[in-house]
């Protein structure tokens, strides 16, 4: 249930909050324990994946040295936690309220996921791309599959549904 003082909160900006710091979202909507388990989980994540190394490294065009600090194992954690911060803080905002409107979400973080998995081997073009930009070339076709399988439930799921869309 929405109070007053979270329907007065923009779904947008908790959005924009959550991409700049999974967990940001989430205290601005006064949700203080998740919101600090978040940050806790994301640091957590970060230094064992040793994300901001691979993210400086990228961005020197160091791909190969980006892979091999990346530590997989961690850095597989990040998509969805990243992903289900952002949806969790609009959702409290009052955002996503139309049926099935979690699917882009969902499905950006299993592309990004993906797009990690294959970033160490995949090239495009002849160069790797990498675990950072792998990954980000992937997102918008988890937007795109996730809001096409969310139209296709739309139209072919329950009366309920169609009668809110």
């Amino acid at each position: 249930m929405i109070n007053k003082q979270e329907k007065n909160k923009d779904p947008l900006e908790l959005l924009l909050w959550s991409i700049a710091f999974p967990g940001f979202g989430q205290l601005l909507n006064s949700k203080y324990v998740k919101g600090i388990i978040l940050i806790i989980a994301e640091f957590v994540v970060n230094v064992f994946a040793n994300f901001n190394q691979i993210i400086v490294l990228s961005f020197h065009g160091e791909i190969t040295g980006a892979i091999e600090q990346t530590n997989y194992q961690w850095l597989m954690f990040y998509p969805c936690l990243y992903f289900f911060s952002i949806w969790d803080a609009y959702k409290d905002a009052g955002g996503g309220e139309k049926p099935y409107a979690y699917m882009p979400f969902v499905f950006s973080a299993y592309f990004v996921t993906l797009g990690l998995i294959f970033s160490p081997k995949l090239t495009i073009f002849g160069h790797l791309i990498g675990p950072m930009w792998l990954p980000i070339l992937s997102l918008p076709i988890g937007i795109f599959v996730g809001a096409i399988i969310r139209r296709i439930l739309l139209k072919f799921g329950d009366e309920k549904s169609r009668a809110i869309e």
